[in-house]
């Protein structure tokens, strides 16, 4: 987690998936930089313990599902910053991917996106920040992993559209696409790939890592400081890009 000078303007920040890995750290981030941080989620315990330790305050919702979505902002109340965090990935060979499983993958990962900053967008007034949370999966391909890369890369064209709707107004929208991270849905694929191979937990984790020319995962502090910069005073020309964080990774 890091703190960063937020634009005056930055004052409520909601945050989607707030409960864990990047989104709890972006939680963290944001309070520490002075701003008041709404975080939402499907599942109440880790968000309270989020809460807890930042003073973040707790809705539940479900991104995918729209009256849930238009519920959440009208509780959270008018924000100036909405960070599209929610995300779940999953991988299977793409001839044994069901439509159940692409449906899964599309709904979260990018109509959550689209849901989230409809909302979001409506209720901006004079100054505001739409950014998602995507991956270097919505940059290139990975193996594996189709559904889950096509949704990343429908939310990096959604961002550059977008984008370019809201130009002339005081609205920028991002994308931030990190790497493989070190969170707890990186550990869920070390176990995948412990199942799969027989690999131990610590080679697989140096084959996602091995992805990144610094050879490292991504730590969550690293989308928070890039999430920080982009509300900052002076960041107003960063708009409809999607910025990788990822080492160098092509």
């Amino acid at each position: 987690m890091t703190g960063g000078m937020l634009d005056p303007r930055c004052r409520r920040v909601l945050i989607t998936g707030g409960g864990t890995g990047v989104g709890a750290d972006l939680a963290r981030g944001f309070a520490a930089a002075g701003a008041e941080v709404v975080i939402c989620g499907r599942r109440e315990a880790p968000l309270r313990a989020v809460a807890e330790a930042t003073g973040a305050r707790v809705l539940l919702a479900d991104v995918t599902d729209e009256i849930q979505v238009e519920r959440l902002f009208a509780e959270a109340g008018r924000c100036d910053v909405v960070i599209a965090n929610a995300g779940a990935a999953s991988s299977a060979p793409f001839g044994r991917t069901t439509l159940q499983d692409w449906n899964a993958m599309l709904a979260v990962n990018l109509t959550g996106v689209f849901l989230t900053f409809r909302e979001g967008l409506a209720q901006i007034a004079d100054w505001g920040r739409l950014i998602a949370v995507a991956s270097t999966a919505g940059l290139k391909g990975y193996p594996y992993v189709a559904p889950y890369a096509a949704a990343k890369h429908g939310v990096v064209g959604l961002v550059r559209s977008l984008a370019l709707e809201v130009a002339r107004k005081p609205v920028t929208v991002n994308a931030l696409c990190p790497g493989f991270l070190d969170t707890e849905m990186t550990d869920r694929s070390v176990d995948t790939i412990m199942q799969k191979t027989g690999m131990s937990a610590e080679a697989a984790r140096q084959t996602l890592a091995a992805h990144n020319p610094q050879r490292r995962l991504i730590r969550p502090a690293e989308v928070t400081s890039a999430a920080l910069w982009l509300c900052s005073a002076g960041a107003e020309g960063i708009n409809g890009q999607a910025i990788a964080i990822s080492g160098g990774e092509a």
